[in-house]
């Protein structure tokens, strides 16, 4: 899977991952390989990932935005 994370003025992370969670407005969620697609807003909090081939867990604080999940992306936009 691939997770892309965008600020409007670049890309702050390009990573391909195994796992992501995130800080949902109506809680913290997973996403894993083969997510149905969605489209849903996001808090203030950590998104926490599993970088693919590795046993490497890594966290990226955000301050909100949204995320869409299709066909194995996950794209996180923050303000």
């Amino acid at each position: 899977m691939k997770l892309i994370v965008l600020s409007p003025e670049k890309t702050l992370l390009n990573e391909e991952v195994n796992a992501v969670e995130l800080p949902g407005a109506k809680g913290r969620f997973m996403v894993l390989k083969d997510h149905a697609p969605v489209l849903t807003p996001l808090v203030a909090g950590v998104v926490r990932y599993d970088v693919a081939y590795t046993e490497n867990r890594q966290e990226m604080e955000i301050g909100g935005g949204f995320a869409e999940i299709s066909n194995d992306e996950i794209c996180v936009c923050v303000g």
